[in-house]
């Protein structure tokens, strides 16, 4: 797919190597309708085979990075098994098209980051947060189990004690926290961060290829040793778009209140 041709994803050049995708529904907080998700899957192949490609760039248009899934695919995915496993493969080649892409990926957290757009925020090699970033996983709030990127990658950036606090109870970072646990690279004042992802784009763009991209293969091999981790946890979420916590948590979602789960579980 061009780059151009992108669903609501704005591509840009702004140095010669250096490929910016901004995540551009600004009305929606950038959060990914079905042809979005599976372009943001899509993508990381082309890019990798794009030899005029050195460094990407990832952001959102406006005040968010992205508010992750659109709550009508949530819903679809709950009532229909060919969305459920077609978005279920989209979620599992997001993270390893991301990993296997040799050029290295940049991303400029500007707000919220949710759901999926948590997962192209922190599954980017360099991952550089504006200070009034919000990066919350949602999962278990939603009423699923938090699969995605999240145990693929969390235990290795934070911890396991932080990886479970954030992940069970959805409480929300922001950049300097982020940044102040390891779950970031870098925190920058909100009018440095996309100066700030330009630069570091550059500089790599610049660099020596082979050797960049080859430390990206042997560094990744940490997330390739988490594989049966991550598989068994997206079965578990996915498992959970069956479930009948789903529906109050989306319910809740569009009423902004907190959700009523029913109580027990067969687990």
């Amino acid at each position: 797919m061009p780059y151009d041709a992108l669903p609501d994803i704005l591509a840009e050049r702004p140095h010669p190597r250096v490929l910016r995708l901004t995540i551009n529904r600004p009305d929606r907080m950038n959060a990914l309708s079905p042809a979005m998700h599976r372009a943001l899957t899509e993508v990381w192949r082309e890019i990798d085979a794009d030899g005029s490609v050195s460094v990407v760039i990832v952001t959102g248009a406006g005040r968010a990075f992205s508010a992750g899934g659109d709550l009508d695919l949530v819903s679809r995915m709950n009532a229909d098994f060919e969305t459920r496993i077609r978005v279920w493969k989209e979620a599992r080649d997001m993270v390893y098209n991301m990993i296997g892409c040799s050029k290295p990926i940049i991303s400029a957290i500007n707000g919220a980051a949710v759901g999926a757009g948590i997962v192209l925020a922190l599954m980017s090699d360099i991952t550089i947060a504006g200070h009034s970033a919000r990066l919350i996983d949602g999962h278990t709030k939603l009423g699923v189990a938090s699969g995605d990127h999240a145990p693929i990658i969390w235990p290795l950036l934070c911890g396991m004690a932080k990886s479970k606090y954030y992940l069970l109870t959805c409480d929300p970072l922001d950049g300097r926290e982020a940044e102040r646990i390891g779950l970031v690279s870098l925190c920058v004042p909100d009018d440095e961060l996309q100066a700030r992802a330009l630069e570091t784009a550059v500089r790599l763009a610049e660099g020596p290829q082979s050797a960049i991209r080859w430390t990206k293969l042997a560094l990744n091999n940490w997330l390739r040793q988490a594989g049966p981790i991550f598989e068994a946890a997206l079965a578990m979420e996915f498992m959970g778009f069956t479930g009948p916590e789903l529906p109050e948590g989306v319910a809740a979602l569009r009423e902004r209140r907190a959700p009523h789960f029913p109580p027990g579980s067969p687990v």
